[in-house]
């Protein structure tokens, strides 16, 4: 297909009217941002239409622009993951520092385990956890909301975010470790 005849472009166009609320309904899906998910099938539009030539047929459009879409929603969370490093020094430090957080089994202990009062009846503390939370990076996010306020199993996770189970485990404790630290300086200070 050639990009630039008439016949093309509102064929194109009539790709755009019949699959985008499909594709942001996929895109928002993914990443649970209205804004994301818009940007997100705006660029597999504008890949799409840069790379109308190559598309030979074989596959529906609909496949086609879904599959380009899964790339992009791809590199959108690989992007998000290398945004929020950790160097090993303060990565030692969070360990050192937040250890009583979590339980040998790193489970979050219980504020009976230090006092009589539970953290979680705590609002102060409820507020400063959501803020914390919200500092993650997008993948961190739902990590820890799937694992632990939805309850959702690991494999459910990784398949949600097409990641592996030891990406999916690396995450999990880093994004831990992160909280621990945010918690510490906002709550406990």
């Amino acid at each position: 297909m050639e990009a630039n005849n008439e016949t093309t472009k509102e064929l194109f166009g009539s790709w755009v009217l019949a699959y985008s609320d499909k594709l942001f309904s996929w895109a928002f899906h993914k990443t649970s941002s209205k804004e994301i998910a818009e940007d997100l099938v705006q660029d597999t539009f504008l890949s799409a239409y840069n790379k109308l030539a190559t598309f030979q047929g074989k596959s529906q459009p609909k496949t086609w622009l879904f599959s380009i879409l899964n790339n992009k929603i791809i590199d959108y969370y690989k992007k998000k993951s290398k945004q929020f490093i950790v160097s090993s020094d303060d990565y030692l430090k969070q360990i050192r520092t937040t250890d009583g957080f979590f339980d040998k089994h790193e489970k979050w202990k219980t504020q009976s385990d230090l006092n009589d009062q539970h953290w979680l009846d705590n609002p102060e503390f409820n507020s400063i956890l959501s803020d914390c939370i919200k500092n993650l990076p997008d993948n961190w996010q739902f990590i820890i909301q799937s694992k632990y306020i939805l309850d959702k199993k690991s494999s459910d996770i990784c398949q949600e975010l097409n990641i592996t189970q030891s990406n999916y485990w690396q995450i999990s404790h880093r994004a831990k470790l992160v909280l621990k630290k945010c918690i510490e300086l906002n709550w406990i200070s």
